[in-house]
């Protein structure tokens, strides 16, 4: 009795014991997998809130009206900044210059530009903005070049030793001297004007009042020795256009004009060549009945944008033909404002502008993104100047009422809109609208181009090659080695395809790149036939098999069949390699890819899909196969057994027993390889050529999203559009997998479901 109580007493510890155990570890595994859901969820958060603030609408504070007395200075013909937004300054068409804080208003200087005796304002004309240069047209055909100037100084600050206060001092220089540049030999007053200045040239436009358009160059030189500069002037006359002359703008670049006149045409002047300027085209910008209100040259001179007397704001650049002849084509067209277009500015350094009308509306848009920022009303007022701050952070508007205001703007992102990320988009000097990812360049007149459909498309090229090469054999690999096989031979197989799984990602990236890429290149026939003639051989060698007398095959042994087709493969092989190059030599010229570029159109390049696809497939078989192998092993062995005593054929018990038991675990195979092959970063890194094109041909590169982000991430500046749309790229990649796993297990668990009574 003592012994079985005593007996009693032990079972009970040890139930009391592993009670415990289990209740720790459903504690552990809990907090596992909660810890997991966790580290997900925060990896999402975050990636989201890094991306989030470049889809957040842009941001103007009210207006605010700058009071500035009145002292007869004129109507107001240009307004702009400092570059910190601090001061503002205001330019009249008498030649009065303003400087003024632009929190209270406060006047902190104003300046007369310095005039001969006896001659007046006629005009006056405004360069890029980012060169500052702006000048006056002059009664006796000269015009007079100044900008404004903003010395900047530093003084400790009395109160307090480890500070310094900052003073800017504004004020008017003149970069060509004082003395006015004579644009019309003739004396004649300039009544219109377009300026460039350059450190090295100067390139002015003007139309005199005696209607005669001349254009006159100046090409400043200086003496390394005496460090005395010289100014060499060139002038022409420009054959006149039809109609009244309402506005002439020259490109920053000083190598396209455009005078628009009668109301609704362009003619653009082909001015390279200084002393021999050359009428491209003249194209009517606006359809009959509508008239051309205002017009500028957006920042880097290609685009030029024009707004109606019907409220109606366009984008018009030049696209080069096939002939290479440039012609001036409509672009896009932006949301219309309430009333007549009556100024426009552009932004000093991007590809927006801001527009006012005479209702009193003024808008903020940005050309490659087609995106209307942002709109407020001023007033009831016309507007009739406006103008940035150098870094767009802040307008300035004047209606007729002489009252100018000021507001700032938070607008970092304006390039991004759904349709620049996804669709595709026309960029200056484009042909054609294309999908691109383009995120810097050498100059400052390049436009960063966001695209990402083509990252996410080559993702999935990337994927679909790797799967077409790595399903069928590691899925049939592993039906093979885990039905039919000897118990032997795998587990010599099974460990040594698993094996490859460690092999380092980069290791193969840099064969395919440097080995496999060249070997393709030069033996491209052989490849291609090598991949049709391998499946066909295996058929043709299967059926040979089974004539063969059962005596020879016991010779082989059951479940070492496979072991047959290895000098197949490698005879074959072998085979289509030495019959690819006469191919070529029959076929194709004897270079294979220079013939598909040629004769078919097809791009072709060393670093290609094809290679990507033997490449991620290498690195992708081991973990389809494992997973599928050992759920097809797993399979139990009385199903099998049923089957086959119930008269069944092995194979007709894998089609309709073991595959559909294994289904769920074949399926789940295929979803993490194709996971890993769309987060794939050093094989499509390095073998790729990683260009960002749309293509499905298996003979081009593409970029992934994942090898972009390697690429670009260590050179994208904090929180710059760059830097958060490479997080955009992570979570486009995040929320993809994401949705594929999800859909995976419940595909898994339906097939489990339904095939897990059999």
């Amino acid at each position: 009795m003592e012994k079985i109580e005593s007996s009693i007493s032990k079972v009970g510890g040890y139930t009391g014991q592993r009670m415990s155990k289990d209740k720790l570890f459903k504690h552990v595994m809990t907090f596992g997998g909660l810890s997991v859901i966790i580290a997900i969820s925060l990896i999402f958060f975050y990636l989201a809130s890094v991306v989030v603030p470049i889809f957040t609408p842009a941001h103007m504070d009210d207006l605010q009206k700058v009071s500035l007395p009145k002292n007869g200075g004129g109507a107001t013909v240009h307004l702009t900044t400092e570059e910190q937004a601090e001061i503002g300054v205001r330019m009249t068409d008498r030649g009065s210059v303003s400087f003024f804080d632009l929190r209270d208003g406060r006047l902190m200087a104003e300046e007369k530009v310095s005039l001969p005796d006896g001659v007046e304002i006629r005009s006056f004309a405004a360069g890029d903005p980012a060169q500052q240069a702006v000048a006056y047209g002059l009664s006796d055909g000269r015009m007079l070049i100044l900008e404004q100037d903003f010395k900047v100084t530093f003084q400790q600050d009395s109160k307090d030793s480890e500070k310094d206060i900052r003073t800017i001092t504004p004020s008017i220089a003149y970069p060509v001297g004082s003395e006015p540049l004579q644009v019309d030999e003739a004396g004649k007053g300039l009544k219109r004007l377009a300026v460039q200045h350059s450190a090295e040239n100067t390139t002015a436009v003007a139309l005199t009042e005696d209607s005669r358009l001349v254009l006159a160059a100046f090409e400043s030189t200086s003496n390394m020795i005496t460090g005395e500069t010289t100014t060499e002037r060139f002038g022409i006359e420009l054959p006149p256009v039809p109609g009244e002359i309402s506005q002439i703008l020259l490109e920053v670049k000083q190598r396209d004009l455009y005078v628009v006149h009668g109301g609704r045409h362009v003619s653009h002047y082909d001015v390279m060549d200084k002393r021999n300027p050359r009428l491209v085209q003249t194209v009517a910008l606006v359809p009959q009945g509508e008239r051309i209100t205002a017009a500028t040259i957006l920042s880097g001179g290609f685009s030029l944008i024009v707004g109606t007397d019907k409220g109606n704001v366009a984008q018009w650049f030049q696209v080069r033909d096939d002939a290479n002849n440039h012609h001036l084509t409509p672009i896009r067209s932006f949301k219309p404002m309430t009333g007549q277009v009556t100024a426009i500015a552009p932004e000093h350094f991007r590809k927006g502008f801001l527009a006012g009308d005479d209702k009193g509306n003024v808008s903020i848009y940005y050309a490659t993104s087609n995106r209307l920022v942002l709109k407020r009303s001023t007033g009831s007022e016309p507007v009739r100047v406006v103008g940035f701050a150098p870094r767009a952070n802040a307008i300035l508007v004047e209606s007729a009422g002489d009252a100018i205001q000021a507001a700032r703007v938070d607008n970092e992102y304006p390039e991004i809109s759904f349709s620049a990320l996804w669709q595709k988009v026309w960029y200056e000097s484009y042909q054609e609208p294309e999908y691109n990812w383009q995120s810097s360049a050498a100059t400052s007149d390049f436009e960063p181009k966001f695209s990402v459909a083509p990252l996410t498309f080559g993702t999935l090229k990337a994927a679909f090659y790797a799967m077409l090469v790595a399903v069928p054999l590691a899925v049939l690999g592993a039906i093979f080695a885990a039905y039919f096989m000897s118990p032997k031979m795998r587990s010599v197989v099974k460990p040594s395809i698993e094996i490859m799984e460690a092999l380092p990602t980069v290791i193969l990236g840099f064969l395919a790149g440097l080995w496999l890429a060249p070997w393709v290149d030069n033996n491209l026939a052989g490849t291609l036939a090598a991949l049709f003639l391998l499946p066909f051989s295996f058929v043709i060698t299967s059926y040979l098999w089974s004539l063969l007398p059962n005596r020879l095959k016991a010779r082989v042994g059951s479940g070492w069949e496979a072991a047959v087709l290895v000098p197949v493969i490698i005879v074959v092989f072998g085979f289509a390699i030495q019959i690819g190059h006469p191919i070529e030599a029959t076929f194709f010229g004897g270079n294979m890819p220079h013939w598909l570029s040629n004769e078919l159109g097809w791009t072709y390049e060393q670093r290609n899909s094809l290679v990507v696809g033997i490449a991620m497939g290498f690195a992708v078989i081991p973990t389809i196969f494992s997973i599928a192998e050992d759920a097809v092993f797993s399979v139990p062995k009385h199903l099998t057994s049923g089957s086959l005593a119930l008269g069944a054929t092995p194979w007709q018990t894998l089609f309709n027993v073991v595959l559909l038991t294994a289904s769920p675990g074949i399926f789940s195979a295929i979803m993490v390889g194709m996971g890993r092959a769309v987060g794939e970063t050093m094989i499509v890194l390095m073998a790729t050529g990683n260009t960002a094109v749309m293509d499905l041909s298996i003979f081009t590169g593409f970029r992934t999203l994942s090898a972009n982000i390697g690429v670009e991430m260590p050179e994208a500046a904090v929180g710059t559009t760059h830097y958060r749309l490479l997080f955009f790229s992570a979570l486009v990649l995040f929320l993809f997998t994401f949705v594929v796993n999800t859909v995976a297990e419940l595909v898994r668990q339906r097939l489990r479901e339904k095939y897990s009574s059999l």
